[in-house]
């Protein structure tokens, strides 16, 4: 059920500041920055003399989505600022957002921590962008640029695994035909979102020769640092190939650990079982079928791995 009153509560503050920053989660995906860059351009396609940046760090397998910007410090001080795609406040990718003089939250992840005025929270959305999208159509006087629309088309699709995963509603379709209206070329778009370095093709051709799979119908994969520096390429790299071995027979559910310095990541997804509680339980969060989590040694990896498959065992 979209809400309408904060909805129009966050159409209120963008009115009243001439200064908007935007911001999103660490180690963004294509909603994170779709939902963020997507937001910058709506606003500025309809209020075209309000200062608007989007910042936070730069991904390169994501750089052609949309660039980053660079502000000082001073910029924040009568800016409003708004967090996209991000459940709780330490996963905010530039601390300095706690720093401007309002903060609103806009996301689609269950609410682990309570931030922002308004916090405008959908989990019925498939994707931030495609709240970002509602924003849009909740008012026939607004604009709407090539820009904007090929953004939040990015995020929808990336959210969504091309509309293939649960989360695709009537409204999502609805959504993404509103964007599509939008000239922008959708060709050149999926081609670069699913362009791979050759490193990371040999890469993907080692996980699948080396995964594992359970006879619970648990997958996984660990990438320790070496490995993946063995393939010249980073440890961001690697989270590329979460979904490699997804379409596997009896697979149900499946995690992909990447090292990282101090640390290894674990991106996990399900087909069925629920999931985002392990997550939770590991440092990590997210949705019933899609989380992320994060361990500090290999065998608090297994751990999480035991914990997997006495979820898929209980589905038997």
């Amino acid at each position: 059920m979209k809400e309408k009153g904060k909805m129009n509560r966050i159409f209120s503050l963008i009115e009243q500041y001439d200064t908007i920053i935007i911001h999103r989660h660490v180690r963004p995906d294509p909603d994170a920055i779709g939902s963020q860059g997507g937001l910058a351009y709506l606003i500025k396609d309809n209020f075209p003399n309000k200062k608007v940046y989007i910042v936070g760090e730069e991904v390169d397998s994501l750089r052609f989505l949309e660039p980053m910007e660079e502000i000082d410090h001073v910029v924040y001080s009568d800016a409003l600022v708004i967090v996209c795609d991000t459940a709780n406040r330490e996963r905010i990718s530039d601390a300095r957002y706690k720093t401007g003089a309002h903060l609103i939250k806009i996301d689609h992840h269950p609410v682990v921590d309570s931030y922002g005025d308004p916090e405008w929270v959908e989990t019925e959305a498939s994707s931030t962008s495609e709240m970002i999208t509602w924003l849009y159509q909740s008012r026939p006087e607004l604009k709407m640029s090539e820009q904007a629309a090929r953004l939040l088309f990015a995020g929808i699709v990336g959210d969504t695994g091309r509309f293939q995963f649960s989360n695709v509603t009537p409204e999502t379709f609805f959504a993404a035909g509103e964007l599509v209206k939008q000239p922008f070329d959708r060709q050149a778009f999926f081609n670069h979102l699913y362009e791979r370095d050759l490193a990371l093709v040999r890469l993907n051709g080692y996980v699948l020769e080396h995964f594992t799979l359970t006879e619970e119908g648990v997958g996984f994969m660990k990438l320790p640092l070496d490995l993946i520096h063995s393939f010249h390429l980073k440890s961001s790299d690697a989270s590329l190939l979460v979904n490699c071995f997804s379409n596997v027979k009896g697979l149900k559910a499946w995690v992909l650990f990447s090292e990282e310095d101090g640390q290894i990541r674990a991106r996990i997804r399900s087909k069925g079982p629920v999931i985002n509680g392990i997550a939770a339980n590991y440092h990590g969060g997210g949705h019933p079928l899609a989380s992320g989590a994060t361990v500090y040694s290999w065998d608090e990896a297994d751990r999480l791995i035991s914990d997997l498959i006495d979820v898929c065992a209980k589905r038997d």
